[in-house]
């Protein structure tokens, strides 16, 4: 059986860079970039964000079974990759770069609408054939495992460079000095995002080339059948287990994305200093990073299960010690740090885990239904972080409504401000509880299970 190098592990992991440079600024600064800079109101994205996610239920299946038809000399995957990459950099632009609409205008409203919707449907493009070739790529197990670990951690990279480096980047386009992060106007942060937001988008390309340069697809099955999006949905909701996982993963990474979503919100209205958002980001980064010796370690006297639960668990404390120095020791950026850290490398190892397991759900599938649906399981991963982050966002913009949070304001209301600390301290841990509960009582491919799904695929 061919062995996958180093090399191409590490080249392949680097196109999760671009992905998440463009998946960051959408996700972490789109939202404060929306209410402070265009003054979009709170609740019109409130409405938008489940809006779109219907669209992503019927956009995101459809793309991958396009997926699993696909055959060219490039391969499977490949094309859509650097295609994806290339739409999905110009629409990043786009979303961040006012055209010329008056502020408050019905032009702008369907403007970032459109905009808004275009950009899941072009960040889909790449990232269901990204992430659905990892079986592909690599057959080995252990080959499997760390090329989804070296890939998550490269992923991490981009997620830090995004939220070390964006708020510092903004005020350098736009023309504050650092003195004056925390307090940047509307036309700052309009030129600074718009100027950043291009400089992201062309390393999203330039990423995305190199990783499909890189790179040699090795296991390809394409899927003759034609379209069908009700034998989609049958495929998804008889495979039980992939349903488990898209629960219990949506409601951890939705978690996950209360604080990346929160934390601009936090350090900006509450601390008073979005700079300090930067040291903050910089423990999870580190954080991320470490995450990568999670699984190898655990694994000489784990199992994934055992791994799984203890990257939750670790999340969850972190979060619970974020929680005590917020409330009860006043919010120290430094120890807020060290337990971001804690935290992410929890959250790290899990999303390396979940990778995993999709892969395992995909075998699953495979064994009860008949039919390998790999790409089709694997766009559920994109399904399950856009629907993780519409959670997110229905908490974050209904606490911002009935509290009346106003983007244009220099000062906050007293109301605005604890809603904002509970998101930033109290949500996310809950969740990662949840999480957890749900994982432990439902989830089982493992142990002797698992093993013989493995045998039946592997006869078949």
């Amino acid at each position: 059986m061919e062995k996958v190098s180093l090399r191409e592990k590490i080249g392949y992991g680097v196109g999760a860079v671009g992905l998440d440079l463009s998946y960051g600024m959408f996700y972490s600064y789109l939202s404060i970039y929306l209410t402070n800079a265009l003054g979009i109101k709170s609740v019109f994205l409130l409405v938008l964000a489940p809006l779109a996610r219907i669209w992503d239920g019927i956009n995101d299946p459809m793309m991958g079974m396009l997926v699993d038809r696909t055959r060219t000399k490039m391969g499977k995957y490949r094309p859509w990759i650097l295609g994806g990459a290339m739409l999905n950099a110009v629409v990043l632009c786009l979303l961040f770069n006012n055209p010329g609409f008056t502020l408050g205008s019905v032009g702008l409203y369907v403007y970032v609408a459109v905009l808004y919707v275009l950009w899941g449907m072009t960040n889909t493009l790449a990232d269901i054939p990204f992430w659905s070739m990892i079986p592909s790529f690599a057959s080995e197990e252990k080959d499997r495992n760390l090329v989804s670990t070296i890939a998550r951690t490269f992923s991490g990279l981009g997620q830090g460079i995004i939220v070390i480096f964006t708020a510092i980047a903004v005020a350098y386009f736009g023309g504050a000095s650092s003195s004056e992060l925390s307090k940047m106007d509307a036309e700052c942060l309009r030129t600074g995002f718009g100027k950043w937001s291009v400089i992201t988008a062309v390393f999203l390309v330039i990423f995305a080339s190199i990783s499909v340069a890189s790179t040699k697809e090795r296991r390809i099955v394409s899927n003759p059948e034609k379209f069908s999006f009700k034998a989609a949905l049958g495929a998804i909701k008889k495979n039980d287990q992939l349903l488990i996982f898209m629960l219990f993963a949506m409601i951890s990474n939705a978690g996950f994305y209360m604080t990346s979503g929160i934390s601009s919100y936090y350090f900006d209205s509450v601390a008073g200093n979005l700079k300090l958002q930067s040291t903050f980001n910089m423990f999870g980064t580190v954080g991320s990073v470490l995450s990568l010796l999670v699984i190898p370690v655990c694994s000489k006297f784990m199992t994934n299960r055992s791994t799984y639960k203890l990257s939750l668990a670790t999340a969850a404390a972190g979060y619970l010690g974020m929680a005590a120095v917020g409330y009860l020791f006043g919010g120290n950026v430094y120890a807020l740090g060290i337990c971001y850290l804690l935290t992410s490398i929890g959250t790290g190892s899990m999303f390396v885990n979940q990778t995993v397991m999709l892969a395992d759900v995909v075998d699953y599938g495979e064994y009860k239904l008949g039919k390998r649906n790999q790409s089709l399981t694997f766009s559920m991963k994109g399904f399950l972080q856009k629907m993780a982050y519409t959670v997110q966002s229905i908490i974050m913009y209904s606490a911002f409504s009935l509290t009346g949070f106003d983007g244009s304001l220099a000062q906050q209301s007293a109301a605005a401000k604890s809603a904002i600390s509970f998101l930033m301290f109290v949500v996310p841990p809950i969740m990662m509880i949840i999480s957890y509960i749900i994982f432990s009582k439902k989830y089982k491919i493992y142990g002797d299970f698992k093993q013989e799904v493995l045998r039946a695929v592997s006869e078949k």
